[in-house]
């Protein structure tokens, strides 16, 4: 096995030329993925190269669990096909969404969050602690194994539409830790799931997956109560994307024109969209832009006669972000009952400022020694390993399905068997096994105010 010398710093280390066998396997691979593979192949080797950098590589390439893999085959998915999320800040859930044989997707698993900060509606500045609301696609160079928040993936904000409004913000992230200033954070059991998840369908050859960041479900009742909220007409333009998903079951195609999404343009004449420019002449197929109007429609229809009866929501409740309820129970055990009038009776999955996790910076990922983050030695697609094995078959020895829905999805995964990652081939070490129960688990500790 080839080994780095130890005892010298990670970013500067040599790249030792992997075995011819290990090349044999890769020509396996489609080219896309062989050229994923390649540029992984180098830093696998370092993995040993010293503790820290070890601990990295072992979180990085963590190998799915039994469970998941068994969840994996029971919904006729493979582990390598593409991933899709959905989050949603006022029921502090996210969602992760798999490809099955047909293109089509389905639900994979629903994440309860552990915690989201600022109010519902858009970033818009630096400093104003919001998480993102929007359309993002996520990279492998954007998946952060090196995050002082377990593991983490930048959600790319600003987007094309985030700049043709001026809205300024960085390293906006999905993250462990459940500790948050304008990010999505998950206890780290859960982002380390969703990191493999994420992984292993680069390795199946996914150039990048979709994100889409919503202030809540898109459903007529929300949309009657929030039907004041000056939030409003940003929000509908969200719900045509969702709607596309919808009706599809198909990751949409995002495009940017007029300051406004457009989704499943195939804009005549080969022309291209601009941000900020007038939408060029376009067209939605058919079958999809029927299906959406059909749902429209009848979701209009629905917020119609619900309105008169439904109370409107407050615009600012006043409370700083939110989380599930499965955590936010927990934190209300922990620190006594005296404190429940202080969380918003709107959301109450909200956490009041007292009882936040203060952070640096607003929504920086912040180092070790509490000063900005540094960009990452090295991403997923230099330290993660790439599946030379998309679609294998799972242990038949694989535990039940923990299931898809949220009451399921407060379990944590678990270290498993032997990985389907590149990482094995260098000797990689088998991670732990987790908790199991995600709500049973003490919540992380207050970070001290820097």
């Amino acid at each position: 096995m080839p080994q780095a010398a130890s005892g010298r710093d990670f970013r500067s280390l040599r790249v030792r030329r992997p075995s011819l066998s290990l090349f044999s396997r890769l020509r396996t691979l489609s080219s896309g993925v062989r050229l994923a593979a390649l540029a992984a192949v180098g830093a696998l080797a370092l993995a040993g190269c010293n503790a820290t950098d070890a601990e990295v590589a072992r979180k990085a390439n963590k190998p799915l669990s039994p469970q998941m893999l068994s969840l994996i085959s029971q919904k006729e998915m493979a582990p390598a096909s593409p991933i899709l999320v959905r989050i949603f800040k006022k029921e502090a859930e996210l969602e992760v969404w798999k490809a099955k044989a047909d293109g089509t997707y389905d639900i994979l698993k629903t994440y309860p969050i552990c915690r989201w900060s600022g109010e519902l509606g858009p970033k818009v500045k630096l400093g104003d602690r919001q998480a993102p609301e929007g359309f993002y696609a996520i990279t492998p160079g954007q998946m952060n194994p090196n995050s002082s928040y377990y593991l983490s993936f930048n959600l790319g904000f600003p987007n094309n539409f985030d700049k043709a409004y001026g809205r300024t913000g960085e390293f906006l992230m999905v993250h462990g830790d459940c500790s948050s200033a304008g990010c999505y954070a998950m206890t780290d059991e859960q982002i380390s799931e969703i990191f493999s998840l994420a992984r292993e369908s680069f390795a199946g050859g996914q150039r990048s997956f979709q994100v889409q960041a919503y202030p809540f479900r898109m459903t007529p009742k929300n949309l009657a109560r929030y039907r004041n909220n000056p939030h409003m007409a940003f929000w509908r333009n969200l719900k045509q994307g969702y709607d596309h998903f919808e009706v599809t079951r198909r990751e949409p195609k995002v495009n940017v024109c007029a300051r406004r999404y457009v989704f499943d343009a195939q804009p005549d004449g080969g022309r291209s969209f601009d941000a900020d420019a007038a939408c060029p002449s376009y067209q939605v197929p058919p079958a999809v832009a029927n299906a959406v109007a059909a749902k429209e429609r009848e979701d209009e229809a629905q917020v119609a006669a619900l309105a008169p009866s439904s109370p409107t929501a407050p615009v600012r409740t006043g409370a700083d972000g939110g989380m599930h309820p499965v955590f936010l129970a927990k934190l209300k055990a922990q620190r006594g009952e005296g404190q429940a009038s202080a969380f918003a009776a709107d959301a109450p999955g909200t956490i009041p400022e007292t009882t936040r996790p203060p952070l640096a910076t607003d929504e920086t990922d912040v180092s070790e020694d509490g000063g900005p983050a540094k960009p990452a030695a090295a991403s997923v697609s230099q330290t993660a390993g790439i599946t030379a094995r998309p679609g294998a078959a799972p242990s038949p020895t694989a535990a039940a399905p923990a299931g898809s829905r949220v009451a399921d999805a407060a379990a944590a995964s678990q270290g498993s068997g032997s990985s389907s990652t590149l990482g094995r081939w260098f000797g990689g070490t088998q991670a732990p096994a987790e908790p199991e129960d995600v709500a049973s688990a003490p919540l992380p500790p207050v970070k001290p105010s820097r």
